[in-house]
This record gives C-alpha cells, sequence and structure tokens, in this order.
C-alpha cells in the first residue's frame, strides 16, 4: 500500500496546484482492488502539513485498516462509488469555484464546445439535494448513494464527472491522476460555460456530430488521437 499512498499523496497535493482547493476543501482516494482496500488524504489536514505516510488505508466497510489519524469526512461517499462502479480505481471532491457555482446554481454543464466534448460525453449532470431525512441521516452515504443512484443504467466512463445540487462537484478516472485530471477539465469547462453564457445569454449546446467526432476520437473503438504506446520518447529521457 505505500506506493498507493505516495500516489494519492501527489494527487491530493496536485488539488491546491491547480487551484482546485482552498484550505482543506478536497480530497483524492484511490483503491486497491485486489485488497479491497483505499487509500485517502486525512479528514481536516492542512495540504503544507501532509505526507506520504499521513494517508490513511479503509477498507469497503469503512474500517480504518492502518493509519493514525481519521479518514477524510467524505470517506462513506468515495465507499459507495467504490462499490457501485467497479471500472473506477480513483475519487476527487472538491469544492473548486466554478464548478461549485453551477452545482449551487442547481444546474448541470451544457456541452458548448470541443474542449468539453474531448473529456465528457454530453451534459455534466446537476443531482438533485438530498432530502431532510437523508441529510439528517447517514448523509456523507447518501451522498454516494445519491450519485450512484443517478448512473446506474449511464454510462459512468463517458461522463466521469456530476454535481450535487447545493453542494459540489465529484469527480473519478482509472488512476489518482486521471480522477484529478478529470477535476481539473471539469472545472475549465464550468469556467467557459458561464463565460459563454454571460457572452451569449441565447447560446445553445455544440451540435451532437461536433461532439461525437471529439469525443469519439479520443475514446471510440476507433481513437485515433495521441501517439501509440512506445512511440512517443521525450525529449527530457531521450
Amino acid at each position: 500500500m505505500e506506493d498507493l499512498k505516495l500516489q494519492v499523496y501527489e494527487a491530493n497535493m496536485d488539488l491546491p496546484k491547480y487551484g482546485l482547493v482552498t484550505f482543506t476543501w478536497g480530497n483524492v482516494s484511490a483503491i486497491d482492488r485486489k485488497s479491497g482496500y483505499f487509500v485517502i488524504k486525512p479528514s481536516g489536514v492542512e495540504y503544507e502539513k501532509l505526507h506520504p505516510e499521513d494517508m490513511v488505508v479503509v477498507d469497503l466497510e469503512g474500517n480504518i485498516v492502518e493509519g493514525s489519524l481519521n479518514p477524510s469526512s467524505d470517506t462513506p461517499t468515495h465507499l459507495e462509488l467504490y462499490k457501485a462502479f467497479p471500472n473506477i480505481w480513483a475519487v476527487v471532491h472538491t469544492h473548486s469555484s466554478w464548478a461549485t457555482s453551477w452545482a449551487q446554481a442547481g444546474r448541470g454543464i451544457p456541452c458548448y464546445g470541443t474542449t468539453h466534448a474531448d473529456y465528457m460525453y454530453g451534459e455534466i449532470p446537476c443531482l438533485r439535494c438530498l432530502n431532510e431525512e437523508e441529510i439528517n441521516g447517514a448523509y456523507e452515504k447518501n451522498t454516494g448513494i445519491l450519485i450512484a443512484d443517478y448512473y446506474k443504467d449511464k454510462d459512468y466512463m463517458a461522463v466521469p464527472a456530476c454535481l450535487c445540487k447545493n453542494h459540489g462537484p465529484f469527480a473519478w478516472g482509472k488512476n489518482a491522476r486521471e480522477a484529478v485530471h478529470h477535476s481539473v477539465v471539469l472545472e475549465e469547462v464550468a469556467k467557459m460555460a458561464a463565460r459563454c453564457e454571460q457572452i451569449n445569454p441565447h447560446v445553445k449546446p455544440a451540435p451532437r456530430e461536433l461532439l461525437d467526432k471529439h469525443y469519439l476520437r479520443k475514446h471510440g473503438a476507433n481513437a485515433y488521437y495521441g501517439q501509440k504506446p512506445g512511440r512517443y520518447i521525450s525529449p527530457i529521457l531521450s
């Protein structure tokens, strides 16, 4: 688990690096599917004080397996997503300002252009606010259940992010780095979409054929974007 702790630590440190968190408002976790354990940031610890050994190992029942600190208060949400989404290996939650603004407005983020379409296949949904019973009960667990229920008949890898109304964004990926990448993309397209609507209040989403072209050229069966594995050698390494 030491390698996974380091990966999760580095991914958490990327959140302030990319301007996605203020104070301690965010967390990253990643799972080892073989053991069923996942690693997550400790609760309420300032980023500049974090070390790899501070990361907390938790099982899928929510029990602390390793670590002297309390895990993130959002741990039950991450847990529910790992149980519901077998193809994800990492989860990110932030309160990044542009994405959270859409969440507070209760609106999904329409796909207005190719930057969005390169990563997310259509609108990034804003899910409903939890009801009073859900909030006063197992709040964080119910947040995860809400997200899992929404995606139960949808492709959660085609739109690897969502907004929870009055709360904020969640994103996921095949590893911690990819999950953070999706969080950065989410924040940028949230910013672009808000500005787009300010410039043109009557703007319409990008046409389906443009969405298909940009998403499928990177993620489709016949994807051709980028280099084949092993074909590109960085000048720094050559």
